[in-house]
């Protein structure tokens, strides 16, 4: 058996500055301490400070951000655009995610009243506070601290192109049409992988100017977002109910999984590209 059980190579690359928006898709991404540059670095937050999601507004979905130089402008069908300058830092808040209360700020009324008027609800906008440090949990990743700004829970999340072609293979058995990866919101997708071959490796050595390592530590349990439609916000759920049939997972206690999310544990500063080379081992 050679050093390496397996090669890939990165196939696509995905940055999400507002958490549960659509993603962008990039040729290359800055790695930092939390993740990709700017990833999930804003949050939509209700008027008690609590983060919402596509799972209560799938209309989040339609609102699409380009990155700029100094800014992101956010889209959404009927709207003008939004523009947010990535630097600026409004008045302190404090903000609650899963189970952290976490320090933002608040990105002013202006950016309250475009989201609370294209999703129907009173809501407020909140930029991490990059001073802050939130740990993804220590269960997952033992020895590690693996900081994250308002990403579920990881810094990064993987998933295999062989993956989402298997389960394409499926919903075709069952007469349902074909899915794209944007479902699944993954920062980096590996072509070369058998299916769900992410689920099995213990680390990611990536190919990047200096090395890179990514240690996969759990697998990412799966809400009712998979049966959102990206383009529309339309929800179809035979795309969980397919998932239930063959992808529960007992380290989450039957909870469906797709994808893995991954902690950083040597490449802070690297710039991943599409095409480079990706290699892993198997964990047994």
């Amino acid at each position: 058996m050679s050093a390496h059980d397996l090669s890939a190579r990165i196939e696509r690359l995905f940055v999400y500055p507002v958490k549960s928006c659509a993603g962008v898709e990039l040729g290359q991404a800055l790695l930092t301490e939390t993740g990709f540059d700017l990833d999930r670095a804003w949050m939509v937050v209700d008027e008690a400070g609590e983060f919402v999601t596509q799972r209560e507004l799938p209309r989040m979905a339609l609102v699409r951000p380009q990155l700029k130089v100094h800014e992101v402008v956010l889209r959404a069908p009927g709207m003008l655009a939004l523009h947010l300058q990535i630097d600026a830092v409004e008045e302190p808040a404090r903000v609650r995610i899963w189970g952290d209360e976490v320090g933002a700020y608040d990105m002013g009324p202006v950016a309250a009243q475009w989201f609370s008027d294209f999703l129907g609800r009173r809501l407020r906008l909140v930029r991490f506070d990059p001073e802050r440090r939130r740990l993804s949990s220590r269960q997952w990743t033992g020895e590690l601290e693996a900081p994250n700004q308002f990403s579920d829970g990881f810094p990064l999340l993987v998933a295999g192109q062989g993956s989402l072609d298997l389960l394409n293979q499926k919903l075709a058995a069952q007469g349902h049409a074909p899915v794209t990866m944007e479902r699944f919101r993954p920062n980096i997708v590996l072509a070369g992988l058998e299916a769900h071959d992410e689920d099995r490796v213990a680390m990611l050595e990536i190919a990047a100017e200096q090395p890179v390592r990514l240690q996969p530590v759990k697998p990412c349990g799966r809400c009712p977002i998979p049966d959102i439609d990206p383009l529309t916000a339309q929800i179809d759920p035979a795309i969980g109910a397919m998932l239930r049939t063959c992808r529960s997972n007992e380290l989450l206690k039957g909870a469906i999984s797709f994808g893995m999310n991954l902690v950083i544990v040597q490449g802070v500063d690297q710039t991943l590209k599409v095409g480079q080379q990706v290699s892993a081992s198997y964990q047994f």
